[in-house]
């Protein structure tokens, strides 16, 4: 693993524009001096090897998870998790139904001298998507033809979608973003999610979540048209539909409705899932040392709200320092990571953003900023894996 600076392709902003990316405030460079969020100034390459070790690192890691959904649902541990009691049972038993899902993105902290570990799983609204799946595969096929990328991102999304084809209540598919997202990222990412289940032959509808109506003489979700939302994909977080009152009508009506990504992932999109992971498999060398609510031995830790967003209301002590976020997180508890801050390369700190699609590795995205936390002045940067001569 190393990274690269390379000369990036003429008129370069119109060809991300051209492919989608209408969104994207500037990032920050080691200096703390705007860089172009979307940057093809540099690059990071990697050996075939290290990218099949972390193929099956990523999808070990989707097991283990799994795994701990299991181990929650048995001990009915929801309470660590900060969520509603009301929800409780209902995550059960979308749990217990196997409601289908579709993707997720691990961040994982990777030098290339060790095994990656797990930071966080973004299991119910990554982003990130359209960068990774087609922006640095174009990039890759423009500049570096015949060289590979871990990019088979779109293929495995079409895929996906065409198995559930078999299991979801109807060939007509909404897919929801909200309106209040000022950015256009939520829009944008839904848009080509959209995309990839109309190349798999479903009839799709787009819809902000603002705009889903109810029938209360018929008792279900319904579209601007008034036609019945049987199926609906929504980037938009469960602990956000869960805090609303609209969030109870969505869980009575599962599973005649079917809301992807599926109920049971609030367990895996909260941070507390680290924490269990770690009762369970101690020691794992992809897994770093993680507890809820108190540092326990930890003496250089991450402290992340349980529930946060864009590196808010982060905490990191470590020998000598400390520093923190703000944000409007944590009302709902915290839980303490070891403090393995990500190498640097250039003074720039990359997190691979490990894609998982089904249950298969599906593909890399890389974001890396000059500090600790990879916040919202992250840039994107694309990868490669050169030929071998």
């Amino acid at each position: 693993m190393r990274r690269v600076r390379s000369n990036p392709r003429p008129g370069w902003q119109q060809i991300v524009e051209s492919q989608g990316l209408v969104y994207g405030s500037p990032a920050r460079d080691a200096e703390g001096y705007a860089r172009p969020y979307w940057d093809e100034s540099v690059h990071y390459e990697f050996e075939m090897d290290e990218i099949l070790a972390l193929e099956a690192d990523v999808e070990l890691l989707h097991s283990m998870c799994l795994h701990a959904v299991e181990q929650v649902v048995l001990t009915e541990r929801y309470r660590d998790f900060g969520l509603p009691e009301w929800s409780w049972g209902p995550i059960a038993e979308s749990w217990k139904r196997s409601d289908p899902h579709v993707y997720g993105r691990f961040d994982l902290r990777y030098d290339g001298r060790r095994p990656a570990k797990l930071l966080e799983y973004n299991a119910d609204t990554p982003t990130t998507l359209l960068e990774a799946g087609i922006l640095q595969w174009h990039w890759l096929t423009d500049l570096y033809e015949g060289d590979d990328q871990w990019n088979s991102l779109h293929e495995k999304l079409v895929e996906r979608w065409t198995e559930l084809k078999d299991v979801l209540p109807a060939t007509q598919l909404h897919f929801a973003w909200s309106s209040a997202d000022e950015s256009g990222e939520d829009n944008v990412t839904t848009a080509y999610m959209q995309e990839t289940a109309a190349e798999a032959g479903f009839d799709t509808v787009a819809l902000a979540i603002e705009d889903i109506g109810y029938d209360i003489e018929l008792n279900r979700f319904v579209d601007l048209e008034e036609a019945p939302v049987a199926s609906i994909f929504k980037l938009y977080p469960w602990e956000w539909v869960l805090d609303d009152e609209f969030g109870k009508r969505v869980v009575a009506s599962l599973p005649a409705t079917m809301w992807i990504e599926p109920l049971w992932k609030t367990l895996l999109s909260n941070k507390a899932i680290l924490a269990v992971l770690w009762e369970m498999y101690p020691g794992h060398p992809n897994l770093l040392p993680a507890y809820l609510d108190q540092p326990n031995e930890l003496t250089e830790f991450v402290r992340k709200p349980k529930l946060g967003r864009e590196g808010a209301n982060i905490t990191i002590v470590g020998a000598g320092m400390e520093t923190a976020t703000g944000g409007i997180y944590g009302e709902e508890g915290f839980v303490y990571q070891l403090l393995d801050p990500l190498p640097e390369f250039d003074d720039m700190r990359p997190a691979l953003g490990a894609w998982i699609v089904g249950d298969d590795s599906a593909g890399l995205g890389i974001r890396e900023t000059s500090g600790l936390v990879t916040d919202d002045g992250a840039a994107f940067v694309p990868h490669r894996i050169p030929a071998k001569d």
